[in-house]
């Protein structure tokens, strides 16, 4: 069979198989023969493959493999010759190959693209970002380029089969004297070495010898003890002096402080009290029993007595009825601090369980000696740290942006921070060598935070400080500690018609005196802005930034201004105390004070507004702490009791974290009062 185009041309397919005539011809299997037709242009190919019939007869006689494709398309699939006429012979019979599936074995994309492809586009734009990243990486620090190649294992499991580990116990009894001997045993040297040996090579000695060598080991007993005395006392020594067994000690006492104070402690963070279960014997338990009916006659006895006072109870008004308590947990107090004076009080601003306080004494003239220490929640009855300081410390604050720093104002003008990671005494930095230190007592100090700039982008945390010399100053750290005054308070002449509460006019002129310093307060949302109260009973309001330091004055009081406060809430509203036994509630764009408050006849040394509430404040004159709210009466405080039996109430602080007032006194002592029944925060 010969397959011709269209122009003429022999287009004969060979034959896809051709054997080898050497090798063994196998046995053939029944196949059937299937022709594909492909058209590609004016050419025509054929193409015969075979296929295989699956349950074949073995018996059926076997073709010649040496026969052509056409050959087998002719003679068919029994190997037999096709009659054909003559007719078909001369038939001419056209045939069409189709093109099967692609197998894809491998595929591998290709790097390169068209231009005129689809996607040249997008494949120029990512090649123009990665040639751009690639620049912008060559002189960058932050990129270096390696050569990494890393293997990855394959993950294994593999078992091991192994004996039984086998435990077991073992004891000796060691006692004192093996102790001792362990510790005194002479260790043996390199010098005695040789001499042991030399001994034992060396031949026997006379008997003179011999009385030299005994007599040797008795100089050597009789200094043996004396040796082992000294050394014993220099290793005790070593032990008590030993870093190991100070922080043995500490963990010691913590346990003991957890154990005596858990109940209050447990009061003050707010959890559950845990109580140790009885473990009693018969007799106890019998004696516990008369106990228990004891407690329940008691128990009616007070049943009866309450309902009596329920009936009395109906009367009272709500606000009567619900009125705050005060009941003390502890006391912050040592030997140290006895007959010293608490000047101030400060918690730390990362650690709320770390309290700083300022002790001064002005028993005689001269200023003696102060301390500022820091307590711990965790030791009630030692502070974790102690700072001498060579006049009495009259305020004390810690920083927010570096928490482990301490300033503390000195009664001499002095003005020293210190490092509480530190161990030692002495200060970190001392205001003693700067030529603008104060000179009178530094009555409050406090760190601020403040913009940096006119922007009001980052914030600046400073040291501000108020003084008696008049001078309002601000301290910045750098080798040495050194100031410059942010004002200073000039006294105001007084008229003799002159009412109270009304405003000072520009037209009055100040004289050269300076009037004293006694506190200031920052206005919470705008840290340029400040209160200073003087010692002639003014308070001016002033402003940090400006031509004008002194923006008004408020005048009412009628003594030194000890303390002054913002309320946290209602920016615009601020308290005052004084030593003219009053506190008056101040609004900023009134001179007028609105409320005045008086209850005995007393300095108010210190007020503090309650954090979680905008009407609630607290105040200490003398030997009495007073709770105020507003909302119940402005006559009369809701809370006046006696707090402080041996000394003059003269600091207040409210804790961080809990329902707790800190109350601070003459004699040393700083009692932590837990809070009952105050208001809820009203809006």
């Amino acid at each position: 069979l010969q397959v011709f185009d269209d122009e003429g041309k022999n287009v004969t397919p060979h034959p896809l198989f051709l054997p080898d005539p050497n090798t063994a011809v196998p046995r053939q299997e029944k196949l059937y023969f299937k022709a594909f037709y492909l058209t590609q242009g004016s050419s025509t190919w054929i193409s015969n493959l075979p296929t295989t019939k699956f349950g074949l007869d073995e018996t059926e006689p076997q073709q010649d493999p040496t026969l052509s494709l056409s050959e087998q398309v002719l003679f068919g699939v029994s190997g037999e010759e096709a009659a054909l006429t003559e007719a078909e012979l001369e038939q001419r019979v056209d045939l069409y190959l189709s093109e099967t599936d692609t197998l894809w074995l491998l595929d591998l994309p290709t790097a390169v693209v068209s231009t005129e492809a689809e996607e040249a586009v997008r494949v120029l734009e990512r090649n123009k970002i990665y040639v751009e990243i690639c620049n912008a990486k060559i002189d960058s620090e932050y990129f270096e380029e390696k050569m990494v190649q890393t293997i990855s294992g394959a993950a294994k499991t593999k078992e091991v089969q192994c004996e039984t580990i086998t435990m077991a116990e073992k004891g000796t009894m060691v006692t004192s004297w093996d102790f001792d001997n362990s510790v005194n045993a002479p260790e043996p040297t390199e010098t005695e070495e040789p001499t042991d040996t030399e001994e034992k090579s060396s031949k026997s000695p006379t008997a003179e010898e011999h009385g030299q060598t005994l007599a040797v080991p008795s100089a050597r007993e009789s200094a043996v003890p004396a040796r082992s005395h000294e050394e014993r006392e220099c290793h005790s020594e070593a032990i008590l002096t030993s870093e190991n067994l100070k922080q043995d000690l500490v963990v010691m006492e913590r346990i003991l402080m957890e154990n005596i104070f858990q109940p209050k402690l447990a009061v003050y963070r707010q959890i559950p009290v845990l109580k140790e279960p009885d473990v009693t014997s018969d007799t106890d338990r019998e004696e516990g029993e008369e106990e228990e009916e004891e407690k329940k006659d008691e128990k009616k006895q007070e049943e009866a007595s309450f309902k009596s006072s329920a009936l009395s109870d109906v009367n009272q008004s709500p606000a009567e009825a619900a009125a705050p308590s005060l009941e003390q947990l502890w006391s912050y107090r040592c030997d140290l601090t006895s007959g010293h004076s608490v000047s101030s009080m400060a918690w730390n601003k990362v650690n709320p369980d770390l309290l700083a306080v300022g002790y001064r004494e002005f028993a005689s003239q001269d200023h003696k000696e102060g301390l500022a220490c820091c307590w711990s929640l965790k030791n009630p009855m030692w502070p974790e740290r102690i700072f001498h300081c060579e006049h009495g410390v009259t305020a004390v604050d810690f920083s927010l942006a570096s928490p482990n720093l301490l300033a503390v104002g000195m009664a001499n003008g002095h003005v020293a921070i210190y490092d509480v990671r530190s161990r030692q005494d002495t200060a970190l930095l001392d205001s003693s060598a700067s030529l603008n230190k104060h000179t009178g007592a530094v009555w409050q100090l406090r760190w601020v935070e403040q913009d940096r700039g006119a922007t009001g982008g980052d914030k600046e945390e400073r040291l501000m400080c108020i003084s008696g010399d008049g001078r309002m100053t601000q301290w910045f750290i750098q080798q040495r500690l050194d100031c410059f005054d942010v004002m200073t308070i000039k006294r105001t002449q007084s008229r003799k018609k002159k009412l109270p509460g009304e405003g000072e006019r520009r037209s009055e002129a100040p004289i050269s005196q300076q009037a004293a310093g006694m506190c200031f307060d920052f206005h919470p949302e705008d840290t340029d802005i400040f209160l200073a109260g003087t010692e002639e009973g003014h308070i001016h309001l002033c402003c940090c930034s400006g031509k004008e330091q002194v923006l008004g004055t408020y005048r009412g009081h009628k003594g030194p201004v000890y303390k002054v406060a913002w309320n946290p809430s209602s920016t615009d509203m601020f308290l005052s105390c004084s030593a003219d036994w009053s506190i008056l509630l101040w609004h900023r764009e009134s001179h007028t004070p609105l409320l005045t408050f008086t209850s005995v006849p007393a300095f108010v040394h210190d007020i503090k507004w309650a954090p979680k509430s905008a009407l609630i404040f607290v105040a200490v004159n003398e030997r009495r702490v007073e709770i105020w709210d507003l909302s119940v009466s402005i006559f009369k405080p809701v809370l006046s009791c006696a707090a402080s039996p041996e000394g003059n109430l003269s600091s207040i602080l409210f804790a961080e974290n809990a329902e707790c007032l800190l109350l601070g006194d003459s004699g040393g002592q700083v009692a932590v009062w837990q809070l009952h029944d105050l208001a809820a925060p009203s809006t």
